[in-house]
């Protein structure tokens, strides 16, 4: 079994940055794929971004590219998400994800492990 956790939300003003954290125990994690995906209220929940836990691939949703940055520290089974240049519509509950995969996945169907989220708030 996976357990996520994420920290590290909060409120900012735009033009701000946050990094949020997720913390993940349970298992080896050096096959996993990792992902983060938000949903704001009354939207689909949205791919923000992703990684290999072995390697460094990454992908980003068109809407965080250049803004946003995934990462991940391998001895302390945490991933990070660095969010500059915050925006007000970047504002949602912020899920990290896992699933067992050597490629990159942005799918939300796709990942079986889900933390409870952190809230993002960005105000204008």
């Amino acid at each position: 079994q996976v357990q996520l956790v994420e920290s590290g939300g909060g409120q900012v003003q735009a033009g701000g940055s946050l990094r949020i954290s997720c913390t993940a125990s349970g298992r080896t994690f050096s096959t996993y794929a990792m992902g983060w995906f938000r949903q704001a209220p009354g939207k689909k929940r949205e791919f923000v971004a992703a990684i290999l836990w072995r390697r460094r691939n990454t992908y980003y949703g068109d809407s965080v590219k250049g803004r946003f940055t995934i990462s991940k520290d391998n001895d302390k089974n945490t991933m990070y998400l660095q969010m500059n240049s915050l925006k007000p519509e970047d504002t949602a509950v912020y899920y990290c994800a896992a699933v067992y995969s050597m490629r990159v996945v942005t799918t939300s169907s796709e990942y079986d492990y889900w933390g409870q989220g952190t809230q993002v708030t960005v105000s204008s």
